[in-house]
């Protein structure tokens, strides 16, 4: 009935009385009319009340006329529980239809008090007994509906009202129940300015009828939004605390207890906290109360820390590692771990490496990763996988590296279940060989030596316990280019070989963010970042020219690729970058204090003619490949590739060798052949042959030029 009075009268918005017609006028009084023909008192309130906004229909002060009318008639209903809920809901429709209208509001609460000493009378006691109800249970049933009145009352009211109310609380004898009603109303600063005052009064309250407990909860929620004047703070929360720790029932303990930790926590230091802590723990441990209240105390867990923040101090704090004993469940436990990691990682400024932190945060984390099991999604998985890495990128052992590996080696073997905590142990452990070149130049003693190859141990023992393959061979690239920083060349070696064997074993499609996509594109950029650094790896004595390069090359080769693909091409064509590479009597770059093959070879003609035998190898392997793409749907791969090589063999050939000159010509032709090859692009490329001609020793690029002719696709 509420909703249609509303979506009447919302048809319309601005309009007067005036600008309704007769017909409309009469059916809404008619309306009225059989309202107030309803004999029972409380359906005809309730039904009035729901329309009492169509009264503007009628009347500019229709509803201004109304509200006092209907407040003196819920006077008429007997039961003041009943009373008080048609008051609240005259109160909700007044607030809604004519805000401006306090003076029924305030009528309606003081009519409350006059009427509430029925509640002790024999009528509502006689009723209780026979439904077998106690009246501190029955005085809460009064709460919801006080409150709204209050609040209603109280909104946006002046600090002078506040006092108003308070007096004539006192007037009734500090009735608890609406003293509980008016700290949940009005603003918590009024409150906390006056929480002395409050306090007397709930003192002086009767115990038997409204719980002083929850007086104390209600003062200490406002305490937690406004702060009371600084000399009253400590008075404050011991009388509070007096009353809160004589409870017996542990529920009602606890949630007035999780209240007054917040005020602890904000004003007080850790020893005060420590023995709210204490008294929690006393309160909730027998009887495993605390199985009943893991809400509160997880409430009580984030509120401490949402506060002390110094995590040195936090664990300082004696009985916070005890409380958190009492989380026996693991669900539970594990998203107050969860909690603690979050905040350590928002507010941690800098490393550490305090044993009480380090050992307190090992724990927590421990006690994370062991809830993992089949069941675990991946998403959280992940979360605690991040959490736990935030954790370890926070310790530093500062100059001590050795104790700083013996902490990465407990980490691997407390966390193994979490493939992402193992990747950044690894990275760390590379960070930390690192850095032990950095501090030593680069020049090793046999100290720093034996603990750089500890460090690359500990790497090459782990990476094979990880599952994602791409995962494990940019690790075994990394971590070889690590081991070749810090000399150790046969552990490097040992990484790229496992890296080389790892190939063949690359799937088809690999899952991706959930999703399945080829692998080709991963594939492709793994290999262009390893023949980078094979370009400065030396060569084995023991192993013959270029071991690395002909074993990756097999491997390539024997790799089965898709066929409509031309990734085996792209790879072969970059392979020919490297060994062009190789050529050069100084190479590009160098790894410092290590020897690479132009230093080992001295471009030695032998060691250049492996290198030409493998270009001639590799160039014969894609040639075959450009053959076989000579069917009309694969033309323009074909025209594609061709000039890909071209621009290979311009970049990196000698183009006075014959042989290379006319395959480049062919190759040109070959790329132009069909039409596909784009004309601009051509164009360029034939102009910078052109203008590199012009410069010293490159005089056979002018021949070259004049036997590239451009083709239109006419």
């Amino acid at each position: 009935m509420y909703a249609f009075g509303i979506d009447l009268y919302g048809c319309i918005y601005n309009f007067s009385p005036e600008s309704v017609n007769d017909t409309a006028k009469e059916t809404c009084l008619n309306w009225f009319f059989k309202i107030a023909s309803i004999r029972e008192l409380i359906p005809r309130f309730y039904v009035e009340a729901a329309i009492l906004k169509c009264n503007k229909f009628l009347s500019k002060m229709g509803i201004s006329e109304c509200l006092p009318r209907l407040t003196s008639m819920i006077r008429g209903i007997g039961d003041p529980l009943v009373a008080v809920y048609a008051r609240a809901y005259l109160c909700r429709v007044g607030m809604e239809v004519a805000p401006q209208l306090k003076e029924s509001l305030n009528e309606n609460f003081f009519d409350f008090l006059l009427t509430f000493k029925q509640i002790h009378g024999d009528t509502v006691q006689n009723q209780l007994v026979v439904q077998c109800v106690e009246i501190p249970l029955y005085l809460t049933l009064y709460s919801p509906a006080i409150d709204w009145i209050l609040q209603c009352i109280a909104y946006r009211a002046p600090e002078v009202l506040l006092t108003e109310m308070m007096e004539r609380c006192k007037n009734l004898g500090n009735n608890a129940l609406l003293l509980n009603s008016i700290m949940s109303a009005f603003r918590a600063e009024f409150i906390a300015a006056r929480s002395m005052d409050f306090i007397g009064m709930i003192k002086e309250c009767d115990e038997s009828g409204f719980p002083k407990h929850l007086l104390f909860r209600s003062l200490g929620l406002n305490l937690a939004l406004a702060d009371p004047p600084e000399n009253d703070r400590l008075q404050i929360l011991n009388e509070a605390w007096k009353v809160i720790t004589k409870l017996k029932n542990p529920q009602d303990y606890i949630n007035c207890a999780e209240v007054w930790v917040e005020y602890t926590c904000r004003h007080f230091t850790k020893r005060e906290v420590n023995t709210v802590l204490a008294d929690v723990i006393k309160h909730m441990t027998p009887d495993r109360a605390f199985e009943d209240a893991y809400p509160q105390l997880q409430s009580i867990i984030q509120k401490v820390i949402t506060y002390i923040y110094d995590f040195s101090l936090l664990f300082s704090v004696e009985k916070f590692l005890p409380f958190l004993d009492m989380f026996q469940k693991e669900s539970v436990r594990v998203e107050v771990c969860k909690c603690i990691m979050e905040s350590f990682i928002k507010h941690q400024q800098e490393s550490t490496k305090d044993p009480v932190i380090l050992n307190a945060l090992l724990h927590i984390c421990k006690t994370m990763h062991d809830s993992v099991n089949a069941l675990t999604l991946e998403d959280e998985k992940r979360m605690l996988a991040a959490l736990i890495n935030g954790f370890i990128k926070m310790v530093s052992f500062g100059r001590d590296f050795e104790q700083q590996l013996s902490f990465y080696v407990e980490a691997r073997s407390m966390f193994c279940n979490l493939e992402p905590v193992l990747v950044q142990l690894i990275h760390s452990v590379n960070q930390l060989a690192m850095e032990t070149r950095k501090v030593m130049k680069g020049n090793h003693s046999r100290k720093t030596a034996a603990f750089v190859r500890a460090c690359v141990a500990f790497c090459f023992i782990t990476i094979p316990s990880l599952s994602g393959i791409f995962i494990r061979l940019n690790l075994y690239l990394h971590s070889g280019q690590v081991a070749l920083a810090n000399q150790c060349l046969s552990q490097a070696d040992a990484f790229f070989k496992a890296a080389v064997s790892l190939v063949p074993e690359v799937p088809k499609m690999i899952n991706v963010d959930g999703k399945m996509r080829p692998s080709d594109t991963f594939l492709l950029e793994f290999l262009c970042n390893f023949f980078s650094t094979l370009l400065v790896v030396p060569d084995h004595p023991e192993q013959g020219v270029l071991f690395l390069v002909r074993g990756l090359l097999n491997v390539i080769q024997d790799y089965t690729w898709e066929d409509n693909s031309d990734d085996k091409v792209r790879i072969y064509t970059n392979v020919l970058h490297l060994l062009s590479a190789m050529t050069q009597e100084v190479y590009i770059y160098h790894v410092d204090k290590v020897d690479s093959n132009d230093t080992l070879y001295g471009g030695d003609s032998k060691f250049l003619a492996e290198i030409n035998k493998l270009c001639e190898t590799v160039i014969a392997q894609i040639l075959d490949h450009l053959k076989t793409l000579g069917k009309e749907e694969t033309l323009k791969r074909q025209s594609q590739l061709a000039l890909y090589l071209f621009n290979t063999i311009l970049a990196h050939g000698d183009l006075r060798n014959n042989k290379l000159n006319q395959l480049s010509v062919n190759l040109w032709n070959l790329a132009q052949k069909h039409g596909f090859a784009d004309t601009s692009t051509m164009v360029t490329t034939l102009e910078y042959i052109k203008k590199r001609s012009k410069q010293p020793e490159m005089s056979h690029f002018t021949d070259l030029a004049l036997r590239l002719p451009l083709q239109s696709r006419t």
